[in-house]
């Protein structure tokens, strides 16, 4: 009796044994329902156009050497307007690399009633003095400060200026960043701009309905404006202070 009582108590330990180590199994497995699911945008599929440290692949529009203007500080590239400007100099930067279907990501901080732009698809041609005659332009602007901003919605920070409002302000205090995330897909036929994580802009691209769009625009009647679908990045000089940092792409 005692030996049949005996492995009885051996059968039930061993039995309850196994089911800790099963529910320990378990227990241990990764969990995937529910869970957020990890981003497969690595940064091995982005290109960095300016780490902070230099101006490699960028350089005037028009010319050659990055303008003494352009200062880098504290990871940024910062734009001081001069004092005495000659008349007609500009000292916009392009990239030297042109772009066709990408994301670009950066981060922007405007000065107090400051005005800036954002470009692309801009071609150089000695007949064109400015960057903007090719390249639209994501509006870059002290809302508040700036005369601009009180111009039209059109004509606000984030804008697809003078042809698309933002659908609100998400723009933070003067003297603070601001993320921006700009899309241009041809493929797709389109465009899109996130401004601090909201979408607030959305656009077609070289179509009828773009075509639309520059009509009904104070660049209607602007033969190079918004017809090249490769072209450089651009960054205004629009007379005011703008600093710019974290600038990447990814090509689509």
């Amino acid at each position: 009796m005692k030996t049949i009582f005996s492995i009885a108590c051996s059968m039930m330990l061993l039995f309850v044994s196994c089911k800790e180590q099963k529910k320990e199994a378990v227990s241990s497995a990764p969990e995937t329902e529910g869970q957020e699911v990890a981003s497969t945008d690595t940064d091995q599929e982005w290109t960095v156009l300016f780490d902070g440290s230099s101006f490699d692949g960028w350089k005037a529009y028009g010319g050659e050497n990055v303008p003494d203007h352009w200062k880098l500080e504290d990871g940024a590239m910062v734009f001081y307007p001069p004092e005495n400007r000659e008349e007609g100099a500009t000292y916009n930067l392009i990239t030297e690399k042109r772009y066709t279907d990408f994301e670009l990501s950066l981060e922007w901080k405007i000065s107090e009633a400051g005005n800036s732009g954002i470009f692309w698809g801009v071609m150089e041609k000695p007949s064109l003095k400015q960057p903007y005659e090719s390249g639209p332009e994501i509006q870059v602007l002290d809302n508040a400060g700036h005369p601009d901003g009180k111009n039209g919605t059109t004509h606000q920070a984030g804008a697809l200026y003078d042809m698309i409002a933002p659908s609100k302000d998400v723009t933070k205090a003067v003297g603070e960043w601001n993320t921006c995330i700009v899309s241009i897909d041809h493929k797709t036929q389109q465009g899109s701009v996130v401004l601090n994580g909201e979408k607030i802009v959305t656009f077609p691209v070289n179509n009828d309905a773009w075509s639309a769009l520059v009509s009904g625009s104070k660049f209607a009647d602007w033969e190079h404006f918004g017809k090249y679908t490769t072209g450089s990045i651009g960054l205004q000089d629009h007379g005011d202070k703008v600093a710019f940092r974290n600038i990447k792409i990814k090509e689509l």
